[in-house]
């Protein structure tokens, strides 16, 4: 958490709060605040007002988290219709509400990894098991790109830009714009000018990076779904071979890496939307 610009603090309840511009807020409110742009964009997009939605929660949510997010919609101005679990939204999106058989549902978003087994018969879904990390997503990844870019522009111009706070923000917008380039392309640049400077002048960060460069900084991200996959089908006692489709949802399941470890843990390529 150290290069973030905000705190995890213990609000009076004993609950973890943020805390950013000198504001506490619950993670209700944090909630309400993505919901609100959500509803905006929304919005937008339609030319009318939203009022109403179903939102999805993962399918390990508990009643008090389930309440929480309903919660967050309803200060977010939102009457929520429904709660539903993530896996079961990803395979209605996918069409697979006519099908019959076992899905695994394979989602890395930007905070959380995780993996379900449903089983799908008549129309109703039913998840027979679920597993993940909550601490693995997207903004690991983000993070492992800017330590390097941080440790390389340490190496280069002798100066720690980890307490700035100016030019971890730029840099971390650069992290994932290179992250996602590297999705559908070898290399990137990432050009930063004017990120601090010195009594000898304005100081610039210039690298470029490799997809091959990038994988082997995240490696180590990556590997780590390996194990909650396989928990998750001990779980549901079946094997890969009874899985009849993977599902990928998330961001982070557009990095090709990402994909060729999906395919190796379950020995099919997974359906991509």
């Amino acid at each position: 958490m150290k290069m973030v610009p905000y705190k995890i603090v213990r609000a009076p309840n004993g609950d973890a709060w943020v805390e950013a511009n000198g504001q506490q807020y619950s993670p209700s409110q944090i909630g309400a605040f993505v919901l609100t742009k959500m509803k905006e964009t929304a919005e937008a997009y339609l030319g009318k007002s939203v009022n109403k939605a179903v939102i999805t929660v993962p399918a390990y949510f508990n009643d008090a988290q389930r309440q929480a997010t309903k919660d967050a919609g309803r200060i977010a101005g939102l009457d929520v219709q429904r709660i539903i679990n993530e896996p079961t939204a990803a395979a209605l999106s996918y069409g697979l509400n006519n099908k019959e058989g076992l899905v695994a549902v394979f989602d890395l978003g930007g905070g959380t990894f995780d993996i379900s087994i449903l089983e799908i018969s008549n129309g109703v879904f039913e998840v027979k098991a679920t597993n993940g990390d909550t601490f693995l997503g997207g903004e690991d990844f983000d993070n492992a790109l800017l330590e390097f870019l941080v440790g390389e522009f340490k190496r280069t111009e002798g100066i720690d830009l980890s307490k700035d706070r100016l030019a971890l923000q730029r840099l971390r917008e650069a992290a994932e714009k290179a992250k996602i380039e590297l999705s559908s392309t070898s290399q990137t640049e990432i050009n930063l000018p004017f990120i601090t400077a010195d009594a000898s002048g304005a100081k610039h960060l210039n690298i470029t990076l490799t997809r091959s460069k990038f994988e082997a900084l995240v490696n180590h991200l990556i590997e780590r779904t390996k194990a909650p996959c396989k928990s998750c089908l001990k779980d549901a006692g079946i094997s890969t071979k009874e899985v009849d489709e993977v599902l990928l949802v998330g961001g982070m399941t557009r990095v090709p890496k990402v994909q060729e470890v999906v395919s190796e843990i379950f020995g099919k390529s997974p359906s991509k939307g």
